[in-house]
């Protein structure tokens, strides 16, 4: 049965994996996600499901100890902070290639470089443009609430298996750090059968499989990238996921995802008792991203800010998706910087209908 508790989101991440049925976890400590594999280390999985925990020797071989076991058709994660990432990228691209899945969590703090250890939202190109090397894409999920941390876990496997395809949650020390309430869901057994793409070894049925992503045949691999965006458009088309908040009236409407988007709730409150007809929408896949929402809505706006704790990179994703329908704005706190709802509420208000100067 469920079960609620009080947990960090990191915690939570780990807690929702164990109970996803994942089969192993790779990772290096890194502030400020190293409650994941801290929360794993004390729990023991290998004793409660058999699942396998294991702090490599750094993010380059964690990531490659995910790409093995990914190939085997197991249900494996890892975790990292963007400097961490970063140096995951070569692996995350080789495993897209080889058309693996796979769940990486990215709980993003600011940079560029080491930067600092508080939260950031400035690692959104890295994520949903492929920021590996290479014509390829993640699916990429960006909870708003420690629940969702937990949720996204299962369905950022279950999504990476239907489309053999890395996942990816794209979430903040904020969120990583905050403590909620959680309702946790039942275990579930790890899998005992194998997609038949694993590497098994030879089999009555089959000779072995053999998982790369090298091909020397330019007309070969011209094919094989014209597959992976077949299989991008149809993310596109199938998994977009969204949420609106007073959209059905709104005048100017509010973009912004993660703990952004929990900032702007209140902020579209404020706004609207200012008598300025605000809306949100939270955009839950950032790839792929809810750009036909934001197209209908966009004739009928006077206005969009994109909120975001970076120096505005979902904005051009916003821009691309109204393609010059509406007036679109870009505002941002970075350095580990949240904004609050009332400088939210002043700047939309400044923007738009010529209100407070927080330019």
């Amino acid at each position: 049965m469920k079960e609620l508790k009080l947990m960090k989101g990191n915690e939570a991440i780990a807690e929702a994996a164990i109970r996803a049925g994942a089969d192993g976890y790779f990772g290096y400590p890194i502030t400020p996600q190293s409650e994941v594999l801290e929360y794993l280390m004390a729990e023991k999985p290998h004793e409660r499901t058999g699942m396998i925990v294991l702090q490599a020797e750094s993010e380059i071989a964690a990531i490659n100890m995910v790409y093995g076991g990914a190939a085997c058709g197991r249900k494996v994660f890892t975790s990292s902070s963007s400097p961490g990432i970063s140096l995951k990228q070569e692996g995350l691209s080789y495993i897209a290639g080889a058309e693996l899945p796979c769940l990486v969590v990215n709980v993003v703090r600011g940079g560029p470089g080491l930067g600092t250890i508080q939260p950031a939202q400035s690692d959104y190109f890295q994520a949903t443009k492929g920021g590996g090397h290479g014509d390829y894409r993640l699916i990429v999920l960006a909870p708003a609430s420690v629940q969702e941390m937990a949720d996204f876990v299962e369905l950022g496997f279950d999504l990476a298996f239907k489309y053999r395809n890395p996942a990816m949650i794209l979430t903040d020390g904020a969120l990583g750090q905050m403590m909620e309430k959680v309702w946790l869901r039942e275990h579930k057994p790890r899998m005992t059968e194998f997609p038949a793409w694993a590497t098994t070894g030879k089999t009555p049925d089959r000779e072995r499989n053999i998982i790369t992503s090298l091909d020397l045949d330019s007309a070969r691999q011209e094919e094989f990238n014209l597959k992976l965006q077949a299989k991008y458009n149809k993310m596109g088309e199938e998994e977009v996921r969204y949420e609106m908040t007073d959209c059905d009236d709104a005048e100017f409407l509010l973009v912004a995802y993660g703990t952004s988007a929990r900032i702007c709730q209140k902020a579209v409150q404020l706004a609207r008792k200012k008598g300025i007809r605000a809306g949100l929408l939270r955009p839950i896949t950032l790839f792929p991203f809810p750009k036909k929402p934001l197209k209908e809505m966009a004739s009928r706006l006077k206005g969009i800010l994109s909120v975001e704790m970076s120096t505005g990179q979902m904005v051009e994703d916003v821009l691309l998706a109204v393609n010059g329908q509406v007036r679109v704005e870009h505002y941002g706190r970075m350095g580990g910087i949240i904004p609050s709802p009332d400088e939210i509420a002043d700047v939309l208000e400044h923007k738009f209908t010529g209100g407070k100067n927080y330019e």
